[in-house]
């Protein structure tokens, strides 16, 4: 019997973070994308679930106007939130799309599990004169969510990140990678390497079961590299980074401002080509959240009442 039949209301669900529509892409593939990743994630027989804040009301699932509205980003009034902005921006009416942290904070609060974005923030390049960091990184350390990402975005530090999210203590679990193979976004491999690597979801979700008995408090990134046929050339990528981080600096672009410009920057550079890889990977992280959300509802279905208390 399919899970979604046997728990009935209780649908499993798929968090989706706004960002991505409000700064990752232009207007109108952004509002595209939000309806494409509804629909994969739909077909695996879970419920997107996208988060936002609209006019200090905070949505769990956009409308297609409330989904139009955050895509149209700055020319909206559109916020970029982290977790730290939430209650502020709730309190004063504004308007805003959440990232990875934010999500990450009202995933937990609404007990969705897993979360599919395209790639994670973390330490950024040059980090030890700006102290600019990610607060994905604290989240993923404080909040029980597993996070599928391609890694974590290209722009930023890998060696450096993935160091932090050791000494945070969350586990970073490759899915179907190679030993060398923390993803990079655009690219399936950094050349980092990855302890943990598993091949299907079934073991995920028993990894994640165990880890939650452990660390229920702690999150999980799950690296999913990006399909093979939209991954980009890395010295193009490399390239077209470095170019675009000399023009953020000459400009002074910095903090919440910096992923946004640096991605509009690579999309110019590649001629677009990142921004279709951006949704591939997108797509592709759906289509496992989603597997991963079926496959975890039916370990707690099938758990004995006095394991579903303990759970």
């Amino acid at each position: 019997m399919p899970v979604v039949t046997r728990l009935k209301e209780r649908r499993p669900s798929v968090a989706l973070e706004s960002t991505i529509y409000a700064f990752g892409l232009p207007y109108p593939k952004n509002v595209e994308l939000g309806w494409k990743l509804a629909r994969t994630i739909a077909a695996t027989g879970a419920e997107a679930k996208t988060f936002a804040v609209i006019d200090g009301d905070l949505k769990v699932g956009l409308s297609d106007e409330e989904l139009d509205r955050i895509s149209r980003g700055d020319a909206a009034g559109v916020l970029k939130l982290n977790a730290s902005d939430l209650g502020p921006a709730m309190a004063l009416g504004m308007t805003g799309a959440t990232t990875v942290s934010a999500t990450m904070a009202l995933a937990a609060g609404a007990k969705v599990r897993v979360f599919a974005t395209g790639g994670i923030g973390g330490v950024h390049r040059g980090a030890k004169e700006t102290f600019d960091e990610s607060q994905d990184l604290t989240a993923l350390a404080r909040y029980p969510v597993a996070v599928v990402s391609a890694g974590a975005k290209a722009i930023l530090d890998l060696g450096a990140t993935l160091e932090r999210l050791e000494t945070l203590g969350v586990p970073v679990i490759g899915f179907r990678t190679t030993q060398t193979g923390f993803p990079a976004f655009y690219t399936r491999e950094s050349g980092l390497p990855l302890a943990l690597s598993v091949d299907d979801v079934p073991t995920l979700a028993r990894v994640l079961r165990a880890h939650w008995r452990i660390h229920p408090n702690v999150g999980v990134l799950i690296a999913n590299p990006i399909p093979a046929e939209h991954a980009l050339d890395k010295a193009v990528v490399d390239e077209a980074i470095e170019v675009a981080l000399r023009e953020a600096a000459a400009k002074g672009v910095r903090g919440k401002g910096l992923t946004p410009f640096l991605l509009r920057r690579l999309d110019e550079h590649t001629e677009g080509r990142s921004v279709e890889a951006n949704v591939a990977l997108a797509e592709n992280n759906a289509h496992l959240g989603g597997e991963l959300a079926v496959a975890l509802a039916r370990m707690q279905a099938d758990l004995d009442p006095e394991e579903k208390t303990q759970s």
